[in-house]
């Protein structure tokens, strides 16, 4: 990791992040006790089961947050962008990481301690309450997705995983940008939806076929949202 510094003033997540909401002095306070580092895709941020030290701001980059089972396989539980946070639930809580953050792309995240982050929550109501509603959304997006595994078949989980990826990482609507902006490997793919790396390939495979999808590079277009949607069962 290779620390950086600057103002967060010019950090790139204030404008949506929890920062927004601080004061001129909680503001100094971040300031001077954060530290900014720069890590490599495939680098690791932070590993399940250690204890938390602070939170981390992604400025810039994804960060995939995964969790390993009794025999060492991976699950991804879901993804953390620029402007939002990880590792907050485990200091809020006082209790050890519950997943590993592993960068996706090249990532700029600010650490700030712990004990600056809980003076900001127990001192702050408006962040206080932030942070209560981001625990209850990740708490209905992890819902969501045990429904998802227990009700939804393969085939409408790769449609509804292609149409998650799309919302969570594109900038513009569909017919604007119908290629999902990050590139993961099928296995990650395979992970998300839960089956096997070989059912993926040939579910996409099969997508394309129909023009539902297309491929530039390893990266997904989409060609027909209205079907992928059917297909999911999605309501939006």
């Amino acid at each position: 990791m290779q620390k950086v510094k600057f103002e967060c003033e010019m950090c790139d997540s204030k404008a949506i992040s929890f920062m927004k909401y601080c004061n001129n002095e909680e503001t100094v306070a971040v300031m001077n006790a954060k530290s900014c580092g720069q890590y490599k895709k495939g680098q690791s941020i932070f590993y399940e089961d250690n204890l938390p030290l602070g939170i981390y701001c992604i400025t810039r980059g994804i960060v995939k947050l995964t969790r390993s089972n009794n025999y060492g396989k991976e699950q991804i539980l879901r993804f953390v962008k620029e402007g939002e946070f990880l590792g907050y639930r485990a200091v809020i809580a006082d209790e050890p990481l519950t997943a590993t953050a592993t960068c996706v792309e090249d990532v700029t995240a600010c650490f700030i301690p712990r004990q600056v982050f809980i003076d900001l929550v127990q001192g702050n109501g408006e962040i206080n309450k932030q942070m209560f509603k981001t625990l209850c959304h990740d708490m209905g997006l992890n819902n969501e997705k045990v429904q998802s595994l227990a009700q939804k078949s393969v085939r409408e989980r790769v449609a509804e995983t292609i149409l998650y990826l799309h919302q969570t990482f594109a900038t513009k609507s569909v017919e604007e940008e119908p290629v999902i902006p990050i590139s993961l490997p099928r296995e990650d793919l395979a992970n998300i939806v839960g089956t096997a790396t070989e059912t993926l390939i040939r579910l996409l495979s099969e997508f394309k076929s129909d023009k539902y999808i297309d491929f530039e590079g390893k990266r997904i277009k989409i060609l027909n949202k209205a079907a992928l949607e059917r297909i999911s069962h999605a309501t939006v």
